[in-house]
């Protein structure tokens, strides 16, 4: 089939589902809403596996369909165009976009079958998959930031959709407000690389991108590579714009898989990798990119190791693994970033997934300290979330132990990197292996402590279909991207990923070869510290559940600044929303009030006492007006004498 018509449907099928079902927000079946829209995005995902397919039939050195639809803008020089492009990089993005898409509407059919708005949910998920394709596909900075803001529309109406409850409501502002203060950078970025190199076109842009280093804080690539990398933090939740998104859990949990493991959280990794040529020659930007990775992987950990809301401690484990694929960017590894942004969709979406049904069985408990021994009772979302599981702590041969094994490699080997940063990454992946197995163990092993009144159940096929296939792929998803040095002694396994990627990504200047040696002592150090973690942590959790109790009573005030997640939104609040708000009631105050107000009031006395002057003079009373012309003749000719 034609590309462009391949490429329209892809992009418009959402909208189309989108449009269906706004125009019947209010009907309450969730089973017709939710088929018109799992189809839509269905649809969007065969005819992407249709181009992605005459993609991978061409030459690697000319892998690219790019479709132009119309011109959008044109003002001088400043040209864009409605163009959208797959290539090695966005195929992979729309790919995951819409093959997790449809699993995760397929699951919310189950999930939201109660809920009275139900064809509003949908139509809003639509809307939300229409402009998470045009930020991956668009051909431009500016064609991507109307996909960037379209997601944050999307994710504050989907995060607050039951905004009757004001802490939901609350959660759905934050997240909009956050990304705002992101986005303002992005912009910034935005302007600076036009003014320096005349377009907003990725592939223009990689093309002009400078063949040598930007050693200075205040070049043009450092500063516009700077200002994307911090709209890049609100996007995907990184120091110091984390802070939405574990809020952002007030929303439906298939919102949270959808949103928070597979689509909108990514698109700064994204963007990042979209223009790794300019990003890799400004040396500083990328220092400040795996500093703050690395940093995001410890903090966010620590905090996980301390929730007790299931959703939350995923939420946390998201920020965590969103730091790794920046510290993989930061230190040059753009495809080993994408691989774990592909792995992760999958085993955080099953995960996210399975906390829904979860809680679907314990009727909306999500209070980890009320579960255990859930395991008899959801045998398939059990045996689905411990594939994830596996996954997430990086085991071989799971998804993420290859994805998270090419990070910490490169974090070591590439000269942008250094043993500091692989340790941070290797105690970010020992933390995590020990709250994954803390969420394991206080939800499905040990002793129930579910309550007499709750009977929990498996879900409906609708729901367990989904955590299946995430499940399959969480497994075997890694396998294309299986290192050379394990390759080799497993009968010369290509790394079909490196060489996939390898025409899109720039070289990390002067990196030499990998230490086989080096390697294996790395990687069995990750694993085994993940694996003693991971045993800690059941010891703690299943055999002797009073042992934590005593260790945080211990050491209480350290727990409780980490319970307290640092005090970092009480910091926010303290110190700037407050003075803020301050600040905006002050100059209601004085200004608008006591100032604006008065002035106005003033005005408006002053021209009602001219105009009742002039009313006063207006009697109608002939005999007085003669009299005023009488007057006024005397007082002319007087003037006319006299002077």
């Amino acid at each position: 089939m034609n590309h462009s018509v391949l490429m329209a449907i892809v992009i418009l099928s959402p909208l189309v589902g989108f449009l269906i079902n706004g125009f019947r927000y209010k009907k309450h079946s969730a089973n017709v809403a939710g088929v018109i829209a799992t189809l839509a995005v269905a649809i969007s995902f065969i005819s992407a596996v249709l181009l992605v397919t005459d993609l991978v039939g061409m030459a690697a050195e000319s892998r690219r369909i790019a479709v132009t639809f119309f011109e959008w803008m044109a003002i001088d020089k400043f040209k864009v165009n409605a163009g959208f492009v797959v290539d090695q990089i966005s195929a992979i993005m729309v790919l995951v976009i819409t093959g997790v898409g449809t699993l995760i509407h397929l699951f919310s059919i189950g999930y939201m079958h109660h809920d009275k708005g139900a064809a509003k949910y949908f139509a809003y998920l639509n809307l939300f998959i229409f402009n998470m394709l045009l930020l991956v596909l668009g051909d431009s900075l500016l064609v991507m930031f109307v996909g960037w803001e379209g997601v944050g529309l999307c994710s504050y109406l989907l995060i607050g959709f039951w905004f009757t409850d004001a802490e939901k409501a609350a959660a759905g502002m934050k997240a909009f407000i956050t990304n705002r203060v992101g986005d303002a950078a992005f912009l910034l970025g935005m302007f600076v690389l036009f003014m320096t190199f005349g377009t907003l076109n990725f592939h223009e842009l990689n093309a002009l991108a400078p063949t040598t280093v930007e050693a200075s804080w205040m070049g043009a690539v450092t500063l516009g590579t700077l200002f994307l990398f911090i709209g890049a933090t609100g996007k995907s939740a990184q120091i110091p714009l984390y802070v939405w998104l574990p809020d952002a859990m007030a929303g439906p949990t298939p919102v949270s898989a959808l949103i928070h493991a597979a689509t909108m959280v990514t698109a700064g990794v994204y963007m990042i990798v979209r223009l790794n040529p300019l990003f890799i020659v400004a040396p500083n930007t990328m220092m400040v990119i795996a500093v703050i990775g690395a940093a995001t992987a410890v903090l966010a950990a620590t905090i996980g190791m301390t929730q007790w809301d299931i959703k939350k401690v995923l939420a946390y484990s998201t920020v965590s693994q969103l730091g790794y694929m920046f510290l993989a960017c930061g230190v040059g590894a753009f495809g080993a970033a994408m691989f774990h942004l592909m792995t992760h969709a999958f085993f955080k979406a099953l995960m996210f997934l399975g906390s829904g049904s979860v809680i679907h069985a314990m009727h909306e408990e999500q209070d980890i300290r009320k579960m255990g021994g859930l395991k008899k009772y959801l045998p398939i979302t059990h045996v689905t979330f411990f594939l994830g599981w596996l996954a997430i702590i990086g085991m071989p041969p799971f998804a993420g132990f290859f994805s998270k094994d090419e990070i910490l490699a490169y974090s070591f080997f590439s000269p942008m990197g250094s043993p500091i940063l692989w340790a941070a990454g290797a105690l970010g992946a020992t933390l995590t292996a020990f709250y994954m197995t803390r969420l394991m163990a206080l939800t499905f092993w040990g002793k129930s402590r579910v309550p007499s009144h709750v009977h929990p159940h498996e879900s409906p096929a609708l729901m367990t279909i989904p955590l299946i296939v995430l499940a399959v792929l969480s497994v075997i998803g890694g396998w294309i991207g299986i290192p050379h040095v394990i390759g080799e002694h497993l009968g010369h396994i290509p790394n079909v990923w490196e060489h996939w990627l390898d025409p899109m990504i720039t070289k990390i200047p002067n990196l030499g070869h990998f230490d086989a040696s080096t390697e294996w002592v790395l990687m069995g150090c990750s694993v085994g510290l993940a694996v003693i973690s991971a045993s800690v942590a059941y010891q703690f959790y299943v055999k002797s559940p009073e042992t934590p109790k005593k260790i945080a009573e211990s050491i209480k005030p350290v727990y409780n600044l980490v319970y307290n997640k640092y005090f970092v939104d009480e910091a926010y609040f303290g110190g700037i929303i407050n003075p803020l708000v301050n600040l905006g009631k002050n100059m209601w105050y004085y200004v608008d009030v006591n100032f604006i107000d008065k002035c106005t009031y003033w005005a408006g006395d002053l021209v009602r006492g001219m105009g009742s002057l002039g009313r006063s003079l207006q009697t109608g009373n002939m005999q007085q007006y003669a009299m005023y012309i009488g007057l006024g003749v005397v007082v002319v000719l007087s003037y006319v004498i006299l002077g």
